[in-house]
Formats: structure tokens, C-alpha cells, sequence
């Protein structure tokens, strides 16, 4: 998908380079091919636009974001820390995962062709191989076999072969499974602190207090003493394989 929309942004004409003659491309004596710099934009402006598709579906973003919403509703705070920044903390955490996987793309496919030493098609093709890499690392290989024979495809001889159409699914999906156990994780020791806090307030006789509002100082005052955000975000990097 993504090197088709890459190709396909190199190749297309716009309408003013059309009117003014613009060479689209050149073709050298020695067989290289060099795209103008509109063509270049074009591309770049095409990136940007699966940019979010291409953080949310193909990163550690998804798996993040999840843990850290559910974190937030099994503290029952509501809406502290707010939706920015929950997304803030978990982009910036996913680029601390990605990181070494963005350096390899960038040493091997991005700064050889910005250097004009490779050709657009196969940096782009490196550059999907890193990325690929990482997914089949965190992806499991049921979710894997289960979108294979929904497709069709007969058993791969590499991970080389497992097609883009098959990769992502099974990438999401292994994600989204990965995030709700870790989720469930962090929501068992609020929970026992509600239950304790009704069954305090039930022998009371305190019916009509409600038992939200009282264990929510205790949740926050257990979350704090055991260093909670640094022990979720250090559980959460190191989740991830192929990454740091």
C-alpha cells in the first residue's frame, strides 16, 4: 500500500508542469532515472496525508494509547490527565520504542536517496523491509496464520513473503490483544481497593456515599508511592520486540 501510494505519487504529471513543460523526469545516459522537484513534493505531501494511518496502524502507538486510557479509567480520575495529553505521552513514547527502527530506515534508505545515491522505489523498499521487521516481531503468529488463510495464501516460506494485505491486520489485531491484557493487569489492584472501600462503607452504613469518591485518594496515593507512571512506561517500552 504504502509503496504503491509512493510510486504512484513519482509518476503522476501535475497540470502546471504540464502547461509550463516541465521535464516530469529524466532518464540518464547510465540508466538512473532523477524525478523533478514537484514530483518530490507531490510525493512528500502524499506521505503526509497516511502519515496518522501509518503512526496509528504500523507503531507502538496503538498498544500505548490503549494501556494508558485504560490506566486512566481504572484510576477513576475521568478526564486528569486529559486526552492531549495522554496522546502527547504516548507519541513521544513510541518514538522512544521506534527509535532504533527509524535510525535504520534512515541510514539505509532515507539519507541514500536524499544523497541521490539510490533510487526512489528501492528506498522505499528498504524502508518497508525495517519497518516490516518490527511488525512481524510483535505480531502473533496465530493472529498471522488466521488473516493468511482468510486471504488465501498458502504458508510463507520467510517472513519476507507475508504481504503487506496480511501484515497489518494481523498487526493491529495482535496489538489491540497485547494492550487489553496489560490493561487488565493494571486494572486488578483498583479494583480491589474499590471493593474493600464498598465493603468499608457497606458495614458502615454509609449507603449513600459513594465508593468512587473515597478510594479515589487511596488509588492515587498507591499509584504515586510505588512510582506508577515511570513502572507503566518502562513495562510498556519494553513490551515491544525488534525495538529497544
Amino acid at each position: 500500500m504504502i509503496r504503491a501510494l509512493l510510486t504512484l505519487a513519482l509518476l503522476l504529471p501535475g497540470p502546471a508542469m504540464a502547461q509550463q513543460g516541465v521535464p516530469v523526469l529524466t532518464l540518464s545516459d547510465e540508466g538512473g532515472t532523477t524525478y523533478s522537484l514537484s514530483l518530490q513534493i507531490l510525493a512528500l505531501m502524499t506521505a503526509l496525508t497516511v502519515l496518522p494511518a501509518l503512526v496509528l496502524g504500523m507503531s507502538a502507538f496503538t498498544r500505548i494509547i490503549i494501556v494508558l486510557s485504560i490506566l486512566r479509567q481504572a484510576m477513576g480520575t475521568m478526564q486528569t490527565p486529559p486526552n492531549q495529553v495522554l496522546i502527547a505521552v504516548a507519541l513521544f513514547l513510541t518514538f522512544f520504542v521506534m527509535q532504533p527502527v527509524l535510525s535504520d530506515i534512515y541510514i539505509t534508505a532515507v539519507a541514500p536517496y536524499l544523497d541521490g545515491q539510490m533510487a526512489p522505489d528501492i528506498a522505499v523498499g528498504l524502508a518497508w523491509d525495517k519497518l516490516s521487521a518490527f511488525m512481524l516481531a510483535n505480531t502473533r503468529q496465530n493472529d498471522l496464520l488466521m488473516f493468511s488463510e482468510l486471504a488465501g495464501n498458502g504458508p510463507f516460506e520467510s517472513t519476507d513473503a507475508v504481504p503487506v494485505s496480511v501484515l497489518l491486520p494481523a498487526y493491529i489485531t495482535s496489538e489491540l490483544k497485547t494492550a487489553f491484557q496489560i490493561g487488565f493487569l493494571l486494572f486488578l489492584p483498583f479494583l480491589v481497593i474499590d471493593m474493600v472501600i464498598a465493603s468499608i462503607l457497606m458495614a458502615l452504613g454509609m449507603m449513600m456515599l459513594s465508593p468512587m469518591i473515597v478510594s479515589l485518594p487511596f488509588k492515587l496515593l498507591l499509584f504515586v508511592l510505588v512510582d506508577g507512571w515511570a513502572l507503566t512506561m518502562g513495562s510498556l517500552a519494553s513490551s515491544f520486540q525488534g525495538g529497544l
